[in-house]
């Protein structure tokens, strides 16, 4: 079998919510570069990538141009693949748009791969379990009123969430004093009840100091994690609030490929590893680190495109919950979804996906 054709796209994908934002607080949309892998026996592998907007074109160069390296190789040889592109690239470093742009080929050869075996990705992957959690996320954002929030995490608890997650740390422009964080966790809190796993995002805002003032006066919430509570490369920073919070720390959604999740891991800087498949390039990337992590007795969680990465939670044995932020699921004609707070990968070949035509057709712009 060799790869013999390749399409690219680039969308601009209106965004997708679990629930209803406050009014006049518009919905974001987000770009995605879709990639169709063919080969000569007429199987075909489909991936997707994003790195935010204003790269998002060259994104999609970086991507034609490395899948047009791929063209008469062995769909079925991803490491040979790999190898390849890290090598023609080599100058453009191991992170950032090559990282990204390569696990949108990765993600279609596993596809690939899939398809040709007749198995879904998670049984290949291994096939450790039918049925894993998956919590809400984008419902509760910090930019939002905390009364919304608060009304929202019951909403959620109604619609059989059984995990949801919030955000902590003042939007840009805005400064918030420790009373007024604690105050918002406590809203969220009393208002999901104490039978939810609640989760709290800081996105790097915190200093070291902060977070462990903070996380200290809201050890009440009971929280099921605080994640990227500070700069993400500050592995003693990080190790220093694991230590001395009860905390769980989660971390690892910023950061590319398998190397810094064994700085993060070896300086004791997180209790649960957070890998995103778009910046590990892609399913190769993402269960190198995932073994990693199983290796130091670390659970692993996904970061967005639950849709993917359901496969991926559920072939190992130390994947923790699914995270369900809907910003890709319209990408494709039909999707997992939550059931009594679990997801189930699909059984089809591949990854059981299908791009949406009329999706790609009326978002494209390149």
């Amino acid at each position: 079998m060799k790869i013999t054709r390749f399409k690219c796209r680039l969308i601009h994908l209106p965004g997708g919510t679990l629930t209803p934002q406050p009014k006049g607080v518009p919905v974001q949309s987000h770009y995605f570069v879709a990639l169709e892998l063919g080969t000569d026996v007429g199987i075909e592998g489909i991936g997707i990538t994003s790195c935010g907007d204003v790269l998002a074109g060259a994104l999609k160069v970086a991507v034609d141009t490395l899948a047009g390296l791929t063209i008469g190789m062995d769909p079925l040889r991803i490491e040979a693949i790999l190898a390849k592109l890290r090598g023609a690239a080599v100058g453009a470093g191991p992170g950032g748009i090559f990282t990204t742009a390569v696990a949108a080929i990765d993600i279609a050869l596993w596809d690939i791969r899939g398809k040709a075996f007749g198995q879904p990705v998670w049984k290949l992957a291994g096939g450790h379990r039918e049925r894993v959690p998956v919590y809400a996320s984008g419902a509760l954002m910090r930019h939002f009123p905390v009364a919304h929030n608060a009304k929202t995490a019951a909403l959620l608890k109604k619609m059989g969430w059984k995990q949801m997650k919030t955000q902590l740390g003042a939007p840009a422009g805005q400064s918030w004093t420790p009373g007024e964080e604690v105050d918002r966790i406590a809203r969220v809190r009393a208002a999901a009840g104490d039978d939810i796993d609640l989760m709290c995002d800081i996105n790097q805002i915190w200093s070291v100091h902060r977070a462990l003032d903070v996380g200290r006066r809201i050890a009440f919430a009971n929280l099921y994690w605080l994640e990227d509570v500070v700069a993400h490369d500050d592995y003693p920073g990080l190790g220093r609030v694991n230590a001395e919070l009860q905390t769980p720390i989660a971390g690892g959604e910023y950061v590319y490929g398998e190397v810094p999740f064994r700085h993060m891991i070896e300086a004791h800087s997180v209790d649960i590893i957070m890998i995103d498949i778009l910046r590990s390039g892609g399913v190769s990337g993402w269960l190198k680190t995932a073994h990693m992590a199983q290796a130091f007795n670390l659970p692993v969680v996904s970061h967005l495109a639950p849709e993917l990465q359901v496969h991926l939670v559920a072939a190992l044995p130390n994947g923790l919950t699914v995270e369900y932020m809907p910003w890709s699921v319209g990408l494709y004609e039909e999707v997992p979804v939550m059931k009594d707070g679990m997801i189930s990968p699909p059984m089809k070949p591949g990854f059981g996906l299908k791009f949406d035509r009329k999706a790609l057709k009326k978002y494209g712009v390149a």
